[in-house]
Formats: C-alpha cells, structure tokens, sequence
C-alpha cells in the first residue's frame, strides 16, 4: 500500500466520480480508474461500487476512506511540523550557561523568545565555563554562555572551534556578608578586601575568567588579602559570605543576579574591569535553524542594551 494510492483513493471518494478526482489530480480519468482497480485487486477487496451516478464506497471503502483520512493527516501534520524544524520556529536546543547568567539574562532571553517561537523546547544545564564548553564541543549542547577575563582574547584563542558571540557585560561588585550592610555608603572601596579573607573560585587555564579579573585588580591597585580561599565555583563562595566567613568580588550581569543571596552587594571603586559574557556556537556546517533564531536574538537584545 502506498501513499499515492491512498490519496487517490480518497479523492475519488470525495469527488464522486473517477472523472471530477482525476481534474482534481490533475491526471486523466483512464489512468486514475486503472490506478483504483489495481489496488482493489492488490487488496483483495472491492473498495467502490460503480455506476451511472459515480461511485460509492463500500463498506470496505467506508473502513479504508476514514484510515486514509487519519493517516494522510499525521503525514501532512509530519511535514507541517518538519517545516517548522527547518524555519527554526520549531526544534529542541540545549544552552550549557554559567549558573550566575541564569538567574535573570538567561530567563529573559528565554522569555522573549518563547513569545515568538513556543514550539522551540529549550533545555537548559548550568555547568561552569569549562565543563559548558566542553558539552557544546562534545555535541551535548548547542550553546555555551560563559563569562571570561578578556573576551577578544579568548575568541581569538578559539577561533577555530568555536564562534564567540559578544553578549555584553558583567560588571564586578562587592560581596560581603549580610552584617556588613551599614558599613559602607553607596560604592565599596577596593581597599576593603585588603587584609581580609576572600573567597574566589579556581582558576581554569582553558577560560580565564573571574579569579584572573580580581587579581588583575588586586595586582594594579596593591590590595593584598589576609587569605585567598579558592573554591570549586562562585556558587561554592556565596555560603562562606552569607556566614562572615569571607568576602568576594562576583560578577553581577545585569544588576539583578545576585540580589537575591542574601548578600551585601556595593559597586567599588575603583572598578575591576567587568567580565565579558560570550554565546558560543561551534564552528563548521551551520547550526540548526532553532539555533541561529536563538543567536539572532541574542544579538539584537545585545544590540538594544
């Protein structure tokens, strides 16, 4: 049994008449009604009754006419839906970001986007940079969102795996804890990491990021802290602030990131240089449309910002 006959099938059914289905079709009438009686025959059962009037299903041809009906409208449902794959108006995309991006930019972009597009299913995991990366060069991810140091340096560095897309900034605050809310005004001296504790992830050498921005700036203003205590992640940093423990500067994207640690937050001055944010994309054959939809709207809110 093959597609073309079932839509012949049906349109003889629906028409009436072998001569109304074969204009339909666009053939003409002796090759339809030999196209019918072969697959009758192929069958095994008599599909229409003929005569002067037109043609009649039987109830063989009542059975078949509604399975054809079905089947023919998941197919043209099959290649609506294909359609939209190939539009990028539908599709699955996995972005690996940094968890300190999903807090606010990230569900902001998702936001936007699923108003436009609500049949792309995006999948989200919040490594940090290097295993991000590593995800998007392994194929588990389409999309890595990362912070780094110096962004034109890590692109150039990169170039030939991977395409670094420009995301703005995040610019470095105070972290302290939360008792320490009176002692400053509106901005924190940088002095104020001087002699004291401060807690920073660890360095990765494959993505120079935010320990290397901090004692860039620690080296060009001359603050020496009592204690560097280097953790796993940023993340890993927050608990021993929030206990008086220690004190950090952390990226804040977009002003709103960490507002809700419990932690509190000051711009400095002077200020460390912010951290730039990359959407990374592979390099090679172009993406799925699904993804370069999602990288066009990562560039036109970087362009609106």
């Amino acid at each position: 049994m093959e597609l073309r006959q079932l839509r012949y099938f049906k349109a003889v059914v629906e028409a009436g008449s072998l001569t109304a289905a074969a204009a339909e079709l666009h053939i003409s009438q002796p090759p339809l009604s030999l196209a019918i009686s072969k697959f009758e025959a192929e069958l095994g059962v008599q599909l229409l009754t003929r005569s002067p009037r037109g043609v009649e299903p039987t109830s063989a041809g009542r059975y078949l006419l509604e399975e054809a009906s079905r089947v023919l409208g998941e197919l043209d449902d099959i290649r609506a839906r294909l359609a939209n794959y190939g539009a990028g108006v539908a599709g699955v995309v996995t972005i690996a970001a940094v968890p300190t991006l999903m807090r606010y930019r990230i569900p902001r972009l998702l936001a936007s986007h699923a108003a436009e597009f609500p049949e792309v299913d995006v999948r989200l995991v919040d490594p940090p940079p290097w295993t991000a990366i590593d995800l998007l060069l392994e194929r588990k991810a389409d999309l890595a969102v990362v912070m780094v140091a110096d962004g034109a340096r890590f692109a150039e560095r990169h170039r030939a795996e991977l395409h670094a897309l420009p995301w703005g900034t995040a610019p470095l605050v105070g972290a302290f804890p939360p008792d320490l809310d009176g002692e400053f005004g509106a901005r924190a001296p940088l002095s104020a990491f001087h002699g004291e504790i401060v807690a920073l992830p660890k360095r990765t050498l494959a993505v120079p990021s935010l320990p290397e921005a901090v004692e860039e700036a620690f080296d060009r203003h001359g603050i020496v802290p009592r204690e560097l205590r280097v953790l796993e992640t940023i993340q890993t940093c927050i608990p021993l602030i929030q206990a008086g423990m220690a004190r950090s500067i952390l990226p804040d994207p977009d002003g709103a990131s960490m507002a809700s640690a419990g932690l509190t937050l000051r711009p400095l001055e002077p200020a460390p240089r912010p951290l730039d944010v990359l959407a990374l994309s592979r390099r090679g054959p172009a993406p799925a449309p699904a993804v370069s939809r999602l990288l066009e709207r990562i560039a036109s809110s970087r362009s609106a910002e």
